[in-house]
Parts: structure tokens; sequence; C-alpha cells
């Protein structure tokens, strides 16, 4: 999630981005073997972004805590968010720390919520995968560590997650 919300960030410069080998490969897409097909998590992040596609990005800071990597400091947690037509806000988070829940506090400025709802990517272990003995051991599931009071929304990240919330007026 990372890496897309990266890019929808800097949806002024980046115009398109794309993986270059979608399956069989390292960081696949998909898996195959003879008759047999396996949707990795690496898919379910992208089926889960895809609602920013067509969309107006919304420019958001986030407060977050920081852990450290190799001696750096990082955020825990980045944040992407869009707007679509039917005036859906779409709101994407990845919990980076592997170790720790964070807890995520973002002003929705002058957009009322009337309803929130998410889906959430995420699994004991940051190496799990799917495989074609446990095909479904990380898929997404319905997410409800969210909660809009006034203008904020709280989000209760789980360690090594994907997020993505949808926010209607």
């Amino acid at each position: 999630g990372i890496t897309l919300n990266i890019f929808n960030n800097n949806a002024d410069r980046v115009r398109m981005a794309n993986l270059a080998q979608t399956v069989n490969v390292l960081q696949a897409v998909i898996l195959t073997k003879e008759e047999k097909m396996v949707l990795t998590p690496t898919y379910h992040v992208m089926e889960m972004y895809k609602v920013h596609q067509d969309a107006t990005l919304v420019p958001v800071q986030v407060i977050t805590n920081d852990f450290m990597v190799d001696g750096e400091r990082i955020p825990a947690v980045s944040v992407s968010a869009s707007i679509d037509k039917a005036r859906k806000m779409h709101v994407s988070l990845t919990n980076l720390d592997n170790t720790a829940n964070q807890k995520v506090e973002l002003s929705l400025n002058s957009f009322k919520v009337s309803k929130v709802t998410g889906r959430i990517l995420t699994s004991p272990k940051v190496q799990d995968g799917n495989t074609f003995d446990n095909p479904t051991k990380v898929t997404p599931k319905a997410f409800s560590g969210a909660t809009v009071s006034g203008n904020q929304l709280s989000v209760d990240m789980p360690k090594n997650s994907v997020v993505v919330l949808e926010l209607s007026e």
C-alpha cells in the first residue's frame, strides 16, 4: 500500500504506473500452476486501491508515530485519499509497523460523514501469503475499526495492515 499511496499523493506528476510482470514472479499478483490459480496479497491490495481510479486527490496530512528501521525514523502509517464522482471519499492507510498497532486521527474539514465502511488486508505475520494449499490465507475482510466524531476520523490500525475506507456524506 505504501507505494500506491506515494503514487496517489503525487498524482500531479505520476500519470501512469504499472507492474512490469504480474504472474508467477516475485511480488506476483497471480500465481498459476497447471489449472490452478491463486490471487496473492498484492492482487488484493491492488483491487482495494482501485477506488482511487478516476477520482480526485484529497491532500492528507497525518500525524503518526515513527518507528526505527536500520537507524532511520519512518512514519508508521502511510495515507492517501480521494473523492469519486459519487462524492464518496476513499481513505487508504497502510501500517508499516509489523510490531505495533497504530491509532490514526484525520481531520475531514468540511466533508460531513454519515457512514463509514471499510476493508482490511492483514495477517499475523508480514511474510504470510496465499498458496495453492491455502489460497485464502490473506484476503480482505470487513473492517470496523474506524469511527467518525464531528469532522474527526479515528482509525485503529492493526500491525502490518492495509485498510481502505469509504466515507459517505
